[in-house]
């Protein structure tokens, strides 16, 4: 329900484009509106970027078109909004309960998916950035969540970068108001690339540096195909 109301909303507040990896079986669908045959082994970890509130509908967009329903990782606070926390326990989300000593409980459910071959969607960075301007700038540091749920799964890890969202929502809560509301008609661009799945090896220190450097190199990308000068950035 989630990636269909996903793909339903997003292309009313901007132009999304999706790019994959060459490597993958498929390649950008023609004019560059969208992807076609990614390849998403699964049981895959997918870890993307998160720079703005709107991110998220925005790669559940860019994912459905690729055939991929991911299981969500997310902050647990969205189970107490009546309706969407309804929806996420029905679809079999994952909360995850922040400084708490539930939030293990978060790794266990997604291993489960993860080993029923579901796809786990996850933002490792733990939290939004606290710029308040729209210009895109590369992921902050990783928690620790990723590396561990990959060596305890050994599951590869697909990278996602995703630019564009701070166009849609960012800054303080008025400005991310009146950013939603003249999306539709500002309809800013949007892209997300997905990159090629990878095994992460060595300690859970090199593990995470390696997954922040393949979903940074996908965020490269995205940002690339919007132009924005962030994407030049070493």
């Amino acid at each position: 329900m989630l990636s269909r109301l996903s793909q339903t909303l997003v292309p009313t507040i901007g132009r999304l484009t999706v790019t994959v990896d060459a490597v993958h079986t498929g390649a950008t669908a023609p004019g560059g509106t969208g992807a076609q045959g990614a390849v998403v082994p699964p049981g895959s970890i997918l870890a993307a970027n998160h720079t703005s509130l709107a991110d998220p509908a925005i790669v559940l967009a860019a994912l459905r078109r690729l055939g991929v329903r991911p299981v969500v990782m997310a902050a647990a606070g969205l189970w107490r909004i009546p309706l969407l926390g309804r929806a996420l326990a029905r679809e079999g989300h994952i909360p995850v309960h922040r400084h708490d000593r539930r939030a293990a409980q978060a790794l266990d459910l997604a291993a489960a998916a993860l080993e029923e071959g579901r796809p786990v969607l996850i933002y490792a960075e733990g939290g939004l950035p606290l710029r308040k301007d729209a210009a895109e700038a590369a992921p902050v540091t990783f928690r620790s969540g990723l590396a561990r749920l990959a060596e305890r799964t050994g599951a590869p890890v697909v990278p996602v970068g995703q630019a564009g969202a701070r166009r849609v929502t960012s800054g303080n809560a008025a400005k991310q108001l009146a950013g939603l509301v003249t999306a539709p008609v500002r309809r800013p661009d949007l892209h997300v690339h997905v990159g090629a799945p990878l095994t992460l090896t060595g300690d859970r220190a090199v593990r995470t540096a390696q997954a922040y450097g393949a979903v940074t190199d996908a965020w490269r990308t995205a940002a690339a195909h919007l132009g924005e000068p962030a994407a030049l950035a070493a």
